[in-house]
């Protein structure tokens, strides 16, 4: 297909504009978005598409993206900003901020095992609504009294939702603020970014619906020991929640400050997040948000190797986790070996590199089913690096 590119494109990275258009034709691709920072400066910045296969309205930088658990690399951030300022102990028990949380021998979990999807609480057992899970309270309460499903500390899985309840509350219980209220103070605001945890209903003609990928091919028996594995009760809250992209198109949704997976924002605020973590960036602060301590921290690999949760059917998945952030390893790519970022379900990433200089964003409405990397994110990443040099 054709397709209308929008935005900014330096001198010598035409390139990546390029890769951009090559998605539509080859991954079909309908509606997105991708910036990229070297040394501070946007270097690219493009849109392209449309918001629904059904019209013709454009996707352009004033759409606005669900991305899914790429929000847990924000939620990430505001915790690591929390121990810069010495107000967070990652080795300190959760217990510590949140006392309620030591029931049912979770006394001894420390924070570290929250970013690091070693606590062993991927769900909970209780039954809740989605309504219920959306009114944050719930769910805290559902976790207090949960046992976790493994010894913690000794395995890892994702905690795919459970994430931005689990940090997010220990955020609120330091800072007195919710996570999305604390986000925009500390990070949205300061850096300029239209990045939402609870989105404002005045926005919400912005949002851009997600396009479900297609269905796995599974046999009847393959589906019903889906819908029972800890992956499934994992993405669905034990079974509060719809698919992914029909719980993701509802006002309720967008509401919800969901520090896991309910980010909404577009392309150049993702990038300009992570390049603000950094360093300094146009019309931003004239220096980094993370000293280079607080980023040698996040990004040192904590979790590594088979995931609990995401291993299905004897199929082994290789994952690497720092302190909230992903790390370069078998799932994704965030620059060079250092580089961390978060990817979401459907394909969206961010990232940066300190030690290449470039941090970038891809956001889209189209899913697809890459568990190890998506590919239109790739290809971009490795046109720009290519273009930069590095």
């Amino acid at each position: 297909m054709t397709v209308e590119v929008r935005g900014h494109v330096a001198d010598g990275f035409e390139p990546v504009r390029a890769a951009f258009v090559d998605n539509f034709a080859e991954q079909e691709e309908v509606g997105a978005g991708f910036t990229l920072f070297v040394d501070g400066s946007m270097v690219v910045d493009i849109y392209g598409g449309v918001i629904d296969p059904g019209t013709n309205e454009p996707y352009t930088d004033e759409t606005l993206q669900v991305v899914f658990s790429t929000t847990k690399g924000a939620t990430a951030a505001c915790a690591s900003l929390l121990a810069q300022r010495g107000l967070l102990d990652f080795d300190a028990p959760v217990a510590d901020y949140w006392p309620e949380f030591a029931q049912a021998g979770k006394q001894d979990i420390p924070v570290r095992w929250l970013l690091c999807h070693k606590a062993g609480l991927p769900t909970f057992d209780r039954k809740l609504t989605f309504d219920e899970t959306l009114a944050w309270q719930p769910v805290i309460e559902a976790l207090e009294v949960q046992s976790p499903y493994w010894e913690p500390g000794t395995r890892f899985g994702y905690h795919a939702i459970t994430y931005g309840y689990l940090v997010g509350e220990v955020v609120r219980r330091i800072t007195g603020m919710t996570m999305g209220e604390f986000w925009q103070r500390e990070f949205a605001r300061p850096l300029g970014l239209e990045f939402f945890m609870g989105l404002p209903a005045e926005l919400e003609s912005r949002v851009a619906p997600m396009i479900a990928a297609p269905a796995l091919a599974m046999t009847d028996e393959m589906r019903a020991a889906a819908a029972q594995s800890l992956l499934s009760r994992a993405i669905t809250l034990n079974g509060a929640w719809p698919d992914l992209a029909t719980a993701a198109n509802t006002r309720e949704y967008h509401a919800a400050e969901l520090g896991a997976a309910g980010g909404i924002t577009n392309a150049r605020s993702l990038a300009r997040f992570y390049a603000g973590l950094i360093g300094p960036i146009e019309g931003g602060p004239d220096r980094a948000l993370f000293t280079s301590a607080t980023i040698d921290s996040a990004r040192e690999p904590q979790s590594e190797g088979e995931d609990l949760v995401l291993s299905l059917s004897g199929t082994s998945v290789q994952t690497r986790f720092g302190l909230g952030f992903a790390t370069t390893g078998p799932m994704q790519v965030y620059g060079g070996p250092r580089g961390f970022g978060h990817g979401g379900a459907g394909g969206s990433a961010g990232f940066a590199d300190p030690n290449l200089g470039i941090a970038g964003g891809y956001v889209m409405n189209k899913m697809q089913n890459n568990i190890t990397g998506d590919p239109r994110f790739r290809a971009l990443l490795e046109a720009g690096m290519k273009a930069a040099g590095r």
